[in-house]
């Protein structure tokens, strides 16, 4: 991120468990039942979350990618989540072998295992988080005395947020005091507070940013204009170490169902903006509205690189802002499948961290 904090909504504070948005939708790669000691299909347990931002997974899911990538020797169990903490608790636990998620709670994972737990095997979505505001106000001055929202303390928006006000010589506190007062709810709120007036702005992930451009707001941030080529991690796919190791090759098969679907999403918009429509359709019971992820789209570049570089800027910034303590990152990143599958392809490799 470029010289930004974290994305993701999920806390650098705590690892609670938020909560699962929905228990998701299982693919059978195969008639088969898993069976044990190998006699039957891999059982590969894949989280997701159900918005723009991990499109690649969505469409992925949606249009069948990881099903036909994993072929018929892997039955693929998805799982949807609506927050970090509870996809992480599934991988500590055992529930999960895989999980598209965040920068922040993929720094979580490894700091709390000691390096030991997870591996970002590819990237999948950079961007698409922004500072909208009150049309009348026009610079980072006239946030003095403001309430600004972020998703959560700590989270990715959050740390971003502060680590910019910084920079520009505003101060805040964990407790909401300072110059600027930093208010933590729920994305789903912010529409609500922001036109009733109880805040003057919001540091969030879309499709949030064109909600509340679209109650009035404006731009006055776009966290891309904060980072080196406006590239930052704003999802990655992370596996278990435990999964890797026992089953590499379902991870590589993992891995290209990831490429594919990031080719599809790049390549084929109308037909993924629809599939995530209907995807979320699914498991909500409410379709989210086409015209509105149009509208997110331009915000989003879909990328295998997990823009490495910023998720560390990013723990940098949370550092910076007393939210979290120095982390060594040695280990995280083994991106060999990835480099193989896109060799194979003849795209240009993702430089190991």
């Amino acid at each position: 991120m470029r010289r930004l904090p974290f994305r993701r909504s999920v806390s650098l504070v705590t690892l609670a468990v938020i909560g699962v948005a929905a228990a998701g939708t299982t693919a059978a790669c195969g008639d088969e039942d898993p069976g044990a000691g190998g006699s039957g299909p891999v059982t590969l347990r894949l989280g997701y979350f159900p918005n723009i931002t991990h499109a690649p997974a969505v469409v992925g899911v949606e249009k069948g990618i990881f099903t036909e990538k994993l072929g018929t020797g892997v039955k693929l169990d998805t799982k949807t989540f609506n927050a970090g903490p509870a996809a992480i608790e599934a991988i500590f636990s055992g529930a999960l072998d895989a999980t598209y998620i965040g920068p922040n709670p993929t720094v979580n994972a490894f700091s709390k295992s000691k390096g030991q737990a997870v591996r970002v095997v590819s990237g999948a979505a950079s961007g698409g988080v922004a500072l909208v505001v009150k049309p009348e106000i026009t610079s980072v001055e006239q946030l003095r005395g403001r309430k600004v929202a972020t998703p959560q303390l700590g989270n990715t928006q959050d740390v971003a947020l502060r680590h910019w006000l910084r920079e520009k010589g505003l101060k805040t506190t964990k407790e909401g005091g300072g110059d600027v007062k930093v208010v933590p709810q729920e994305n789903s709120q912010t529409v609500e507070t922001f036109t009733s007036g109880a805040i003057d702005g919001a540091w969030v992930p879309e499709p949030f940013v064109s909600r509340l451009v679209n109650a009035g707001g404006k731009v006055l941030v776009d966290e891309r204009d904060l980072w080196p080529d406006r590239r930052f991690v704003i999802t990655n796919l992370i596996v278990s170490t435990r999964f890797l190791r026992e089953h590499p090759e379902v991870v590589k098969k993992l891995v290209e169902g990831q490429v594919a679907a990031n080719e599809f999403v790049n390549t084929r918009p109308d037909e993924s903006q629809q599939a995530i429509s209907d995807h979320i359709a699914k498991i909500s019971g409410k379709p989210l509205d086409v015209k509105l992820i149009k509208q997110a789209w331009p915000t989003l570049e879909f990328t295998n690189d997990p823009i490495a570089s910023s998720l560390k800027a990013g723990l940098d910034h949370a550092v910076t802002v007393e939210l979290t303590q120095p982390v060594s990152l040695d280990g995280l990143y083994d991106l060999r499948y990835l480099n193989e599958v896109l060799k194979g392809l003849g795209k240009g490799e993702v430089a190991q961290p």
